[in-house]
């Protein structure tokens, strides 16, 4: 979380903190919902089923289930065929660039080539 910087469309300082972090359910521990809540993100986490056996075991001391956004954590697929597609390029999976800019830049031209091969409309 700290390496994380979201520019900015005008002048000013890159933001550190994103709005909302999609995880799937093995992230969903208390320690990581806490940081998230510390820092006002809102977690779009679902709930694994051993965690919600046990949290309805407890009764009222359970305390309420944790918010989920079902129609949120439906665009964390997007993300997801997208990265895959990107590892389709051999050297987008292996990483062979030494410098972060020429990785950089190998991304950008597999993503030109996904692109062209399958525009969006």
């Amino acid at each position: 979380m700290a390496g994380i910087r979201i520019r900015r469309r005008g002048p000013g300082r890159p933001r550190t903190r994103p709005g909302q972090v999609l995880g799937d359910k093995a992230y969903s521990s208390r320690a990581i919902r806490s940081h998230l809540r510390r820092r006002r993100i809102r977690a779009v986490i679902p709930e694994p089923s051993d965690q919600r056996i046990n949290r309805l075991k407890r009764g009222r001391k359970g305390g309420r289930p944790p918010t989920f956004d079902a129609e949120s954590y439906g665009q964390r697929n997007v993300v997801e065929r997208a990265i895959n597609k990107l590892k389709g390029h051999r050297a987008v999976a292996t990483r062979y660039d030494k410098r972060d800019y020429m990785f950089r830049g190998t991304v950008d031209v597999a993503s030109i080539r996904i692109w062209l091969r399958d525009p969006v409309p």
